[in-house]
């Protein structure tokens, strides 16, 4: 019997990065991933912590102790070595809020990063590193949480470039690459993303923790 687990997010395009990322545990153990949008009546968590894992671990449990569900999460984001390492936790809502204003999540993200590379403009290329950092939680209903953790190293661009992916990756080129994130197939972000690092990572203890 297929059973349940549910993803702490209403973004689409994360969700489908999940799905693709934990497929073969979702194979392997008969679960389906569905979107916390499928249970309306759950309020989103404020993320109050100042850590990616603090975040995930608010959602992750909060969306279990609702609905009796096992609950996946993660909180992940943009680290600027020379902004100190923000965006970081702020990565989502760095150009701010944006409450009451009829901005779709992709205007958002276009704000957001076109703030970063107003920051940054006059930086030279040798100190624009930056990595993308992620935790992930698996919260059960009866309590237990497990955490991992997972990040990419690369570079901030000039200018976007790319139209795959979504929040900073059209800026971001990986070490190693000559192309921006955006610009990757999902098959090929999947396989080195921070995302998908640390959801590999918790793999293992997924297969144990939610075995029939």
């Amino acid at each position: 019997m297929t059973r349940r687990v549910v993803l702490a997010t209403r973004n689409e395009h994360k969700v489908h990065e999940l799905r693709q990322i934990l497929a073969d545990v979702v194979a392997d153990l008969d679960l389906e991933l569905v979107s916390a949008r499928e249970y309306p009546d759950v309020p989103d968590v404020a993320e109050t912590e100042v850590t990616f894992e603090g975040n995930a671990r608010l959602k992750a449990v909060a969306l279990a102790y609702a609905t009796g569900l096992p609950a996946l999460a993660d909180d992940s984001g943009l680290a600027i070595d020379v902004l100190g390492g923000c965006p970081g936790v702020f990565s989502a809502r760095w150009s701010g809020r944006h409450d009451g204003a009829d901005l779709t999540r992709h205007e958002i993200d276009r704000r957001n990063l076109q703030l970063v590379l107003d920051q940054i403009a006059d930086v030279p290329d040798r100190h624009r590193r930056a990595a993308f950092q992620c935790a992930a939680v698996l919260a059960l209903p009866d309590g237990r949480v497990v955490a991992a953790h997972g990040s990419l190293d690369g570079v901030i661009t000039r200018e976007p470039v790319g139209e795959n992916g979504f929040g900073y990756d059209p800026i971001f080129r990986p070490d190693g690459l000559e192309v921006t994130t955006a610009q990757l197939t999902d098959e090929e972000k999947n396989a080195i993303s921070h995302r998908g690092r640390a959801f590999r990572t918790l793999a293992p203890q997924l297969r144990d923790l939610l075995a029939p």
